[in-house]
């Protein structure tokens, strides 16, 4: 039987059609099925609905700094698993099938570039690598880039994007919330500029330090930001719902703890603009029209 003979007869077919990884993604929030490489040229938003897909340490890296500027510094630096932790899994197996997935050693990928023609260092924090926490090594790299910030007169920008403190690392895990911060006192002391960009999810200890204490804090769309998680705040509550918007972006905004909500496409522009004009040495003159 022909299709027409079968659209005719209602003859409906029972094959399921998968939606190749590589070609297609679909939107966890409307359903939107869009073509890969479109969702590329719109850094990764839903054309639908808006919605920021969830992205790596390297396409934020191509978004936000110029193209071919970006040099990784630190590259080899890693986690030792100072407390040879256990619970169902060893530590150590979670580190390996973390760089499997990440393509990175640790939870936070660090390097120097420019943007908008202005000379930055630039970390990326990435969820693959056990959901982005903040582990000994994590924060031995931000606080190294915090350093080479200061030393080269660098604008200092960090995109956030964490469950928090790393528990298999105890308190070594917890110390670099201090540390990362002592280090990011120094810089403003100095004069440098360091700007936040909070992306979904930012949680926890990262929240607790470093994520706050930019001189400007930048969220993008739909990021969830807060301290503990929606799930751990209802069962501590008791209660089934939260308040629409709770702990989302829009409503972080409204409540003066982010100074501006920025689609991911238009970051990237801002930050060009933030650097020209704030940061000692920034290249006004340089600035896109349109990033005004």
């Amino acid at each position: 039987m022909n299709w027409f003979e079968r659209l005719k007869a209602g003859v409906l077919t029972r094959i399921k059609r998968e939606i190749p990884e590589a070609i297609w993604s679909k939107c966890k929030d409307c359903g939107e099925t869009a073509y890969q490489h479109a969702l590329e040229r719109n850094s990764w938003i839903c054309p639908r609905c808006g919605s920021h897909f969830p992205i790596g340490h390297e396409k934020y890296i191509r978004i936000l700094s110029d193209p071919g500027s970006f040099t990784e510094i630190d590259a080899g630096l890693s986690t030792a698993d100072p407390l040879k932790f256990r619970d169902h899994r060893r530590y150590s197996d979670r580190i390996r099938e973390a760089r499997r997935s990440s393509g990175i050693n640790e939870a936070v990928h660090t390097g120097l570039c420019t943007i908008g023609g202005n000379p930055a260092a630039l970390g990326v924090m990435d969820t693959r690598y056990i959901m982005g926490s903040l582990g000994g090594a994590t924060g031995e790299k931000i606080s190294r880039l915090i350093d080479r910030a200061l030393a080269d007169g660098r604008a200092l920008v960090l995109v956030c994007q964490s469950g928090g403190a790393r528990m298999q690392e105890s308190t070594f895990s917890l110390m670099q919330m201090a540390k990362i911060s002592a280090r990011l006192r120094r810089f403003s002391n100095a004069g440098g500029l360091y700007v936040a960009v909070l992306t979904d999810p930012t949680y926890g200890g990262v929240t607790a330090s470093f994520a706050m204490l930019g001189d400007l804090t930048l969220a993008e769309p739909g990021a969830r930001i807060g301290f503990a998680g929606q799930a751990v705040i209802r069962q501590f509550m008791g209660i089934e719902e939260l308040p629409a918007g709770f702990q989302i972006a829009e409503t972080v905004l409204e409540h003066g703890f982010v100074d501006r909500v920025v689609p991911r496409n238009e970051i990237a522009a801002t930050l060009g603009s933030l650097i020209a004009m704030l940061a000692p040495g920034g290249k006004e003159s340089s600035l896109p029209t349109a990033a005004t």
